[in-house]
């Protein structure tokens, strides 16, 4: 444990407050061990009460662990800055290095408005020419002796404009995951830092004259590379010199592609090659299986595992909607909803922790992790996006190559503070 997270730790008021958080936790974890596997409000005594009271219960207890859990990371927040000042102070320095994110905004036209039939026969010398209580509407007619019926079949259908609306495909909104991950800036081509490997604490009472028993510490370097995500799209000259809002719809969609990409790789990527190492294939993550268990319970015994011994505070859970809807459609054995009843929006979190909904996870695992602490996306080159004809025959050809990219690592500190959930497959 460095002195920094020494002194968060021994802040007064964040240990009352995590304390506070975990009696409250351990108080629904027993209730619904009560309750048993099928939610049997009717076995749980330690409430008063019908069901519809305990749910109740319930409900309050569960708003109440969100509170505390707030309350915990506003307090971790102010530890840490306090901590880090302290710190900055005994070294002399203070350190910085935010980086800063640029948004383009996409450029946008109005289209001018035409005078509608309405109008045109509003303005025109027949109704203007109507006098109230005539008894006749007004009228016009055309100085032109039709032969036949002239209609749209014979040739010339009516003209329809666009309306400019672009109607995506249905794919993964982005970004999810990221938003949720610390990001900072690199100018180098890897992440190189120190991982201590090796803690024998051998700190013990002695006698006077006592040999002091002997500690042990090791660091072992560790590097996480940077990785480029890229993308490219052929186009013809006239697409973009014929419709003005085609540039702006291509730089638009490419770096979501990037972006999209780049979700899933955060929690899924392999690591191999050129994809970046995803938090379910680091090495060393907490590994909880569903086996009998009901989702909510299984996630529990994961988040244990990260505190107990990762020693960290899972920031966030993230699962896919048709996983999240097992525990939104938990009821008790008479029907009551437990996570709320239908016409209420329901809480995004489970046991305090907040829940990412997200197609970007797997459909067999539910993810958790302290990614606030101990995660990070360290960004070479942001979203980059350029337009050449030099690619094979393009010039010849009258076409552009449109290529965007971004370059960045991924990193996760400390293994222990992450973890998995395997689900039983049904």
């Amino acid at each position: 444990m460095t002195m920094e997270t020494e002194r968060i730790v021994e802040f007064p008021a964040l240990k009352e407050a995590q304390a506070r958080l975990d009696a409250k936790r351990k108080e629904l974890a027993d209730i619904l061990t009560e309750a048993g596997p099928e939610y049997d409000m009717s076995r749980v005594k330690s409430i008063q009460g019908d069901t519809h009271a305990k749910v109740e219960y319930l409900r309050q207890l569960n708003s109440e662990i969100d509170e505390c859990k707030a309350k915990v990371d506003e307090l971790l927040v102010v530890a840490r800055a306090a901590a880090a000042a302290r710190s900055a102070e005994e070294k002399g320095g203070t350190e910085s290095g935010d980086g800063a994110r640029a948004r383009q905004d996409e450029p946008h036209t109005k289209a001018g408005r035409r005078k509608s039939f309405g109008e045109l026969f509003v303005e025109s010398q027949a109704f203007k020419g109507y006098r109230p209580g005539s008894g006749a509407g007004p009228s016009a007619s055309l100085d032109i002796e039709l032969k036949t019926l002239f209609q749209t079949s014979d040739g010339w259908a009516p003209e329809s404009t666009r309306t400019g609306r672009v109607e995506l495909f249905p794919t993964r909104p982005a970004p999810h995951v990221v938003e949720v991950i610390p990001q900072t800036t690199t100018t180098q081509a890897s992440v190189v830092y120190m991982e201590e490997t090796t803690f024998t604490n051998a700190a013990a009472e002695t006698a006077e004259g006592g040999a002091y028993p002997e500690a042990a510490l090791e660091l072992t370097e560790k590097a996480s590379q940077v990785r480029k995500i890229a993308v490219f799209l052929p186009v013809t000259d006239e697409i973009f010199e014929d419709e003005p809002r085609a540039q702006a719809y291509v730089n638009n969609r490419l770096p979501f592609m990037l972006r999209q990409r780049l979700d899933s790789q955060v929690l899924v990527g392999d690591g191999t090659g050129v994809n970046l190492l995803g938090t379910v294939n680091v090495v060393g993550i907490q590994s909880q299986a569903q086996g009998t268990d009901n989702v909510p319970d299984a996630i529990y015994k994961l988040l244990r595992l990260i505190r107990e011994d990762g020693f960290a505070e899972p920031s966030v859970v993230f699962v896919r909607p048709s996983v999240w809807e097992e525990v939104r459609l938990l009821k008790t054995t008479d029907g009551v909803y437990v996570w709320g009843h239908p016409s209420m929006p329901g809480p995004m979190t489970i046991w305090g922790v907040p829940v990412v909904e997200t197609t970007a996870a797997p459909t067999d695992k539910i993810i958790a992790g302290d990614y606030a602490n101990f995660s990070e996306l360290a960004v070479r080159r942001g979203v980059e996006v350029q337009v050449s004809n030099s690619h094979a025959d393009y010039f010849a050809s009258g076409k552009l190559a449109v290529r965007a990219d971004v370059r960045c690592a991924l990193i996760h500190y400390r293994p222990k503070a992450f973890g998995v959930v395997t689900l039983t497959t049904p």
